[in-house]
């Protein structure tokens, strides 16, 4: 990748969309034929919502008023990637004409939105030149970034940046249970929720008082809601500590999670139907007794009358055998909870969330890979959000609904 000279050390990869693919992946969703540079440029063209956008990134400060900061906006990182792999950092624009005329000429096959700096980004070099180290991120919003392929593990219709309707439940969760905790634990209100365009969401909290979060406060948000221990490279592991759940948990198990695992996910995923599926489940079990047992159960080769689905069945053995009281083992009740709690809860990338310069693609783009626009999702009714009937790029859409589309999903940007 071809890359312009920038600031000093890790911003360089501080980046969202990293997406390739290991070698010998299935390419799943993979670039349409309509995708190309002509297409991309008739959408910048006639579709793209510029003036909306800078009304969004502005906060107010777009010169109507005399009070308001002209340089807020011209302050704001920006970064392209073009065809080839060429990638442009620290772009910046002094009004919504400029951003425009320069997004149609250069036709960026991804845009990126970083923070609002000290200085105007373009002009750092000038002011690095001084001594004085004035170049510094000094506003951002609150971001999150949850991919499906961080789910690996706990789902089986998809791998890696494929997703279907049988696992979009996952995302479903994960935006009611963030949400719904910005909210009711933080009193945030401005929140922006938007589809990456392939394998997951994106999370913008835009309210004034999360824009200013250090990145030591970003950090304590985001631990707020951690709840494995271990990194990428290694086996997600559950962390529910205490003798009961803390009331953030409780209320995501009771009202999201819960529900979600055993009317959608435990069917569409089959997550009992195997050997090599329960056994999963089985070694989540602190007591040998109680795995012996189970597995005998489920080994039993008999057919069964009842017309229950096996997943079912299983389940609510499961449960009722860990429930009984039958066993004494420590932690067994806590069991079903921490099961349904690492098959469901939102696994966030971290380190998204605690760091100011991190950039994160821009609403609205178009995904390289699928040719899909990263539209905004509707908190209160993400359960109706179907990927697969996104907008794509593509010229019969542009010229039949897709322009009625994008409206709809435009009004998201207005607070």
């Amino acid at each position: 990748m071809t890359r312009e000279e920038s600031a000093e050390g890790p911003e360089d990869m501080l980046i969202d969309g990293n997406e390739t693919e290991a070698p010998g992946q299935k390419q799943g969703n993979a670039i349409p034929d309509e995708f190309n540079a002509n297409y991309l440029k008739a959408y910048y063209g006639k579709l793209f919502p510029f003036s909306d956008m800078f009304k969004w990134m502005s906060y107010g400060n777009d010169g109507k008023h005399p009070a308001c900061d002209q340089t807020y906006f011209g302050r704001r990182e920006f970064s392209f990637t073009l065809d080839n792999d060429i990638y442009l950092r620290f772009q910046s624009f002094t009004c919504v004409n400029d951003l425009e005329r320069t997004i149609r000429e250069k036709c960026p096959f991804k845009i990126d939105i970083g923070p609002v700096y000290s200085v105007d980004p373009a002009k750092r070099h000038a002011y690095a030149q001084s001594g004085n180290n004035v170049f510094t991120p000094v506003e951002r919003e609150l971001i999150f970034d949850i991919d499906m392929s961080d789910y690996d593990d706990v789902r089986y219709c998809c791998t890696g940046a494929d997703v279907c309707k049988e696992c979009w439940p996952l995302m479903t969760v994960a935006i009611k249970v963030i949400d719904t905790a910005l909210r009711d634990d933080f009193g945030f209100n401005h929140i922006l929720w938007v589809y990456s365009g392939r394998r997951g969401v994106h999370c913008w909290v835009c309210d004034r008082k999360a824009r200013k979060l250090s990145n030591e406060q970003r950090a304590s948000i985001a631990d707020y809601f951690r709840v494995y221990k271990g990194n990428e490279n290694s086996d997600k592991k559950l962390s529910l500590t205490g003798p009961v759940l803390h009331p953030f948990l409780a209320r995501s198990y009771t009202e999201v999670l819960k529900d979600y695992f055993e009317e959608k996910l435990l069917l569409s995923q089959n997550i009992l139907s195997t050997e090599e599926r329960y056994e999963k489940i089985l070694d989540m079990i602190p007591d040998e007794s109680v795995t012996l047992e189970l597995r005998g159960k489920w080994q039993e080769k008999r057919r069964s009358s009842i017309t229950k689905d096996i997943n079912v069945i299983r389940w609510e053995q499961l449960k009722q055998l860990l429930q009984s009281g039958k066993h004494k083992a420590t932690g067994l009740r806590r069991c079903i909870e921490e099961i349904v709690f690492s098959f469901t809860y939102p696994r966030l990338d971290m380190e998204v969330s605690k760091h100011m310069n991190h950039l994160l693609k821009a609403p609205f783009c178009v995904h390289p890979k699928t040719g899909r626009v990263c539209i905004p999702i509707d908190p209160s009714n993400c359960e109706e959000f179907d990927p697969t009937t996104v907008p794509t790029l593509s010229m019969e859409e542009m010229e039949s609904s897709y322009s009625a589309k994008i409206q709809q999903s435009k009004n998201s940007l207005s607070w």
